[in-house]
């Protein structure tokens, strides 16, 4: 949703459309653990009850997914000529009157028929070069997709966003997967009420809030972005030790709305700050490959750390690895941000921002 989304408006807006996304999203979040939140606390509906009612809505989702329109062409197949030839322009854009008279003459002077023919000839010839076109095969697509990932993570700015991205996408989502077990560890629910949906619904809420809020601050994030991800990441970290640590219910409800705060401003930021140093056409290229190598990342954590053939850890000292997980995040990206305003004070007259080498100015 996002790069569509970012495709129809201005670059100076990307900042408030990125939080707009965001924000929107997490207040759904904050929608559904609302309504979990009331149907067990008036017992209303079970567990059990709660996942067949998530299934029937995925369901639902599913065909009206389906039915939505289709795009008629894509970057790569079946694309359709969008300049016409023949016709010379002037530099701003207007069509040269002597050639377009020239040609207008031209054509009165021929007669009907041949006129008719040729017309003819130029429609087979377009239909023809549509063939052709929509005729690529997958292996020159996947060879085009490579080559763009080559050339748009050639840019060393765009490639540390997205190992952040990455990396804390990864943690965020072992966290969020594990954080009820913990929960459930610190006070068993049999032993009194739980309010996990009520602590979803409100970390969601101000997570969208601080989304939303980061579209209206002009901060030069190409210089202090990377020191920002290295703080709050380490910030973050602080909040995972104590939800550890700290064997209060309380302190973990608190521990992760802060810790989930915490990365919806990073990653909205993060969002953000990758989308403006690309072209539309590449913005769900780099946004999957980065949710990819999160979700590849995820699994090798959770295949170590969570398994029973792995290592098959408890509870606290996954959530352990975890804090220690997002410390080296935080010690990581502070070394760089540091090193980036260092550089930034020696040279005041040379660019931070490593652009990646022209991928606004590549055609498809």
């Amino acid at each position: 949703m996002l790069h569509f989304f970012l495709s129809v408006v201005d670059l100076k807006r990307y900042r408030k459309a990125t939080s707009y996304c965001r924000s929107v999203q997490l207040l759904g979040y904050t929608v559904g653990s609302v309504l979990g939140q009331l149907l067990l606390s008036f017992q209303l509906m079970s567990y059990d009850n709660i996942l067949v009612l998530t299934l029937v809505l995925t369901s639902i989702a599913l065909p009206v997914a389906c039915l939505l329109p289709m795009p008629r062409q894509s970057m790569f197949f079946h694309r359709n000529k969008t300049v016409t030839e023949g016709i010379k322009t002037n530099g701003d854009g207007t069509v040269d009157s002597t050639e377009h008279s020239r040609r207008a003459k031209v054509s009165l002077e021929e007669p009907g028929e041949e006129m008719v023919e040729k017309e003819a000839g130029e429609r087979v010839d377009e239909k023809d070069k549509d063939l052709e076109v929509g005729a690529r095969s997958c292996s020159q697509v996947l060879l085009q997709l490579w080559r763009d990932f080559l050339q748009c993570y050639s840019s060393r700015q765009l490639l540390y966003w997205s190992v952040w991205w990455a990396m804390a996408t990864c943690g965020y989502n072992q966290t969020a997967n594990y954080v009820q077990v913990l929960w459930e560890h610190v006070q068993p629910s049999q032993n009194g009420s739980i309010y996990n949906g009520g602590v979803e619904a409100v970390s969601n809420l101000l997570g969208a809030a601080t989304a939303y809020g980061i579209g209206f601050t002009e901060v030069r994030w190409d210089q202090w972005g990377e020191l920002a991800l290295g703080g709050f990441s380490g910030l973050g970290a602080a909040a995972l030790f104590l939800m550890t640590f700290i064997r209060n219910i309380w302190v973990c409800y608190a521990g992760y709305i802060v810790f989930k705060c915490l990365y919806m401003l990073l990653i909205t930021i993060a969002m953000y700050q990758i989308a403006a140093d690309l072209t539309m056409e590449r913005y769900a290229l780099v946004f999957g490959a980065n949710n990819f190598g999160a979700l590849a990342l995820q699994t090798i954590i959770t295949s170590v750390v969570v398994d029973s053939r792995g290592l098959g850890l408890g509870i606290i000292p996954q959530f352990t690895i975890y804090a220690s997980y997002f410390s080296l995040i935080a010690v990581l990206f502070s070394l760089r941000g540091l090193f980036t305003i260092w550089r930034s004070d020696k040279e005041p007259t040379a660019a931070v921002r490593n652009d990646p080498p022209d991928c606004d100015e590549h055609k498809f």
